[in-house]
């Protein structure tokens, strides 16, 4: 039997779980205090998922960069390779919120979009 601490991040009580594990399937979960938790913490031992919010360049906007997140969840051993498939990206303003700024990142399915509106400078 394996048992994982997590901290729960499901609402904002942060609780205390306790996940115990049998050959890699989870056998029970304690000390969440609303289901919530046990949704979290059974798939952040089986299979992590988060999003990533990060910010790009932005060449003759109003401002030098603008942010952008994953449209959706990824699996985590994939941020550090959407954060470099990210690193090569720079956007022409004008940026609008939702734009796609890059679709299907590493694969995962997921578009990465803008977060905020960048108008082009006007010189």
């Amino acid at each position: 039997m394996e048992k994982r601490e997590l901290t729960c991040i499901g609402c904002p009580m942060g609780c205390q779980i306790t996940v115990t594990l049998e050959n890699g399937e989870v056998k029970s979960v304690e000390g969440n205090t609303c289901m919530k938790g046990d949704k979290y913490a059974r798939a952040e031992v089986t299979n992590p998922v988060r999003v990533v919010t990060s910010s790009v360049p932005v060449r003759d906007g109003e401002i030098d960069q603008v942010s952008v997140k994953t449209a959706g969840d990824i699996p985590k051993g994939c941020i550090f390779d959407v954060m470099e498939a990210l690193r090569g990206i720079s956007l022409q303003a004008p940026v609008h919120i939702g734009d796609v700024v890059l679709a299907d990142v590493c694969g995962t399915g997921v578009d990465i979009t803008a977060t905020k509106n960048v108008e082009r400078k006007i010189v």
